[in-house]
């Protein structure tokens, strides 16, 4: 059994470093997850994969927003 939380967060750090990755990830997610982590998965266990990388993202986003604004004040 994998461990999909290592998974997610060695793909979210591959796809944020990489932005011809990070384009793959926006245009074909699944593929691109099953390419990074050399695993063919059932499309369901992928598919949580592909939305935990989405959420890791997005949060990621989020935060480094919040910082920049934390520092205005």
């Amino acid at each position: 059994m994998i461990d999909v939380k290592a998974k997610i967060n060695e793909v979210v750090e591959k796809v944020t470093k990489d932005k011809d990755l990070k384009e793959k990830f926006q245009k074909d997610p699944i593929k691109t997850v099953e390419g990074i982590i050399g695993v063919d998965l059932p499309d369901d266990a992928m598919q949580k994969v592909v939305e935990g990388v989405k959420g890791k993202i997005s949060l990621d986003k989020l935060s480094g927003a919040l910082d920049s604004v934390k520092k205005l004040f």
